[in-house]
């Protein structure tokens, strides 16, 4: 299957952020800016098996989350899908359990038009809380969120969209 064939059919799938919206060295914290170095390979989700509905995505970097901390990682991943699909982003559940750790948003939520925006190029940020009285430490390449592509439906009557996505995240209006 040739490029030009290969991009008529995408349906859905994940692919590196530009170089530009690459956010490999910044881990951003609700208490201040941390630098990080992250590795070179960006790891793309991937489901663990064939029966497996969610994409698990990967830790791009050590990190430790102090009490009650929260934070946003950026994996440099974005995400297609067709119009009428958004993809949901849920804690691993080994992670919320056995750790206490969550998502501050509870499910991400990563529209269609979210991907290649101006703003970041469609990076998928994973909002991170630690929730517990114990300090949390993450490492490199630990599955810690799984993305779940839905088709969602819309009302009968035209609606009347007065906002247009003009960035990265909470960028689609107020």
């Amino acid at each position: 299957m040739g490029n030009l064939e290969q991009e008529l059919t995408k349906l859905r799938g994940f692919e590196e952020v530009q170089e530009e919206h690459k956010a490999h060295h910044t881990v951003y914290t609700d208490e201040k800016k941390k630098k990080v170095i992250f590795p070179k390979e960006v790891k793309l989700p991937k489901r663990a098996d064939e029966k497996s509905a969610g994409y698990d995505f990967y830790m791009p970097c050590d990190l430790t989350l102090s009490p009650m901390q929260k934070t946003i990682v950026f994996t440099d991943v974005k995400a297609y899908m067709q119009e009428d699909e958004l993809l949901q982003i849920y804690i691993r559940s080994s992670l919320a359990i056995k750790q206490g750790l969550m998502l501050s948003n509870n499910v991400g939520i990563i529209d269609s038009s979210y991907y290649n925006n101006k703003g970041n190029d469609g990076n998928i940020g994973i909002a991170l809380v630690n929730t517990t009285g114990k300090t949390i430490q993450l490492k490199e390449g630990d599955r810690i969120a799984q993305g779940v592509f839905i088709k969602f439906l819309t009302i009968d009557m035209e609606e009347l969209l007065d906002t247009k996505r003009t960035g990265g995240m909470g960028s689609s209006g107020k």
